[in-house]
């Protein structure tokens, strides 16, 4: 009976690490690999490898600001959410997969992004997708593509249950 309601702790235990020692060993190859802003064309035209230091939030929000606000606020705001995220965990059904792997994604997202800001006061980005030379996606890193999967799946999974939760309440008739 233990291990059922372990279920989402197992999903954490497993995902979590995983989006965090992919993030640092990412991270790692291309600050050893690269120079600053050293670009490396993977498909020309339309993706490369740039490093990339990001003093910024998603997609350089906040880059240009006073270190002496950006500084505590990205050291603060991460573990707040991260607090907000686990209490959300700690909630759900022990048997939802779904919502435990997109939780565990944004946690391990914002545990990997968290630790460059602590050791090197900045994120470390190198994915950088473009439309010839004229268009560019701001470049983002491991742990933004899990908290942006996490999140995709959260608001997903919601969707879906609000029209199972309509459905029924439809059969159900009124009461």
């Amino acid at each position: 009976m233990a291990l059922i309601g372990a279920k989402k702790y197992w999903i954490l235990g497993v995902i979590t690490p995983v989006i965090i020692a992919s993030d640092q060993f990412t991270k790692a190859v291309v600050v050893e690999r690269f120079r600053l802003a050293e670009s490396l064309p993977v498909v020309d035209g339309f993706f490369n490898l740039t490093y990339i230091r990001n003093t910024g939030a998603a997609f350089g929000f906040l880059a240009g600001a006073d270190p002496a606000f950006r500084v505590p606020f990205f050291l603060i705001v991460p573990v707040l959410a991260l607090l907000a995220i686990g209490s959300i965990f700690r909630k759900i059904s022990p048997d939802d997969r779904i919502m435990s792997v997109a939780l565990s994604l944004v946690i391990g997202g914002a545990i990997g992004n968290l630790i460059d800001r602590v050791q090197i006061g900045y994120v470390i980005d190198f994915l950088l997708f473009h439309w010839k030379s004229e268009y560019y996606f701001p470049a983002f890193n491991v742990a933004d593509s899990a908290i942006c999967v996490g999140v995709g799946m959260m608001i997903l999974d919601m969707l879906l249950k609000g029209k199972e939760s309509e459905a029924q309440s439809h059969v159900s008739g009124p009461a």
